[in-house]
């Protein structure tokens, strides 16, 4: 069985680590999907994201990475997967169930699986992370050592 968990990774944390080592252990091929939206603006490049995340799921013989910058229905339609993985902090239920009724309305094979976050990470947001490590904060219970250092290198 196929799944995907997208997401834009900008940049990966320790939450997102956590849901596809979850995910890696109940689906048969996980890919995690990147997200590019023109109508964003990132800190780390789709490249950059990529090579983190690459390096990050080497554990996982059953992940891997790809880049979308279309409708994820889209993408999952090309690559023959029906199954999209979402992890789901307290306030996010809300957001995160809206969306994947409007991928269910784009596609109607689409079936969304929502994990729930690992209390050690339910706090961990991107853009917290970021912000701290602005300010040069420690990081290091949030993001892997390999994030902690591109985060370092992008601030200083």
């Amino acid at each position: 069985m196929k799944a995907a968990f997208p997401g834009s990774f900008d940049p990966p944390t320790l939450g997102h680590i956590n849901i596809i080592q979850r995910s890696a252990a109940i689906f048969d091929d996980i890919t995690v999907v990147i997200a590019e939206n023109q109508q964003k603006s990132y800190l780390f490049s789709a490249q950059e994201r990529m090579d983190l995340l690459g390096s990050l799921v080497k554990p996982w013989k059953n992940v891997k990475i790809a880049l979308c910058r279309g409708l994820i229905v889209d993408f999952l339609k090309e690559q023959e997967i029906a199954i999209l993985i979402r992890g789901v902090r307290g306030g996010d239920f809300l957001y995160e169930f809206e969306l994947s009724m409007l991928n269910k309305a784009l596609n109607h094979h689409i079936e969304t699986i929502f994990l729930a976050a690992d209390p050690r990470h339910l706090v961990i947001r991107s853009s917290i992370i970021k912000e701290i490590a602005s300010f040069g904060g420690d990081i290091s219970a949030m993001v892997p050592p390999e994030v902690e250092a591109a985060l370092k290198k992008k601030y200083i």
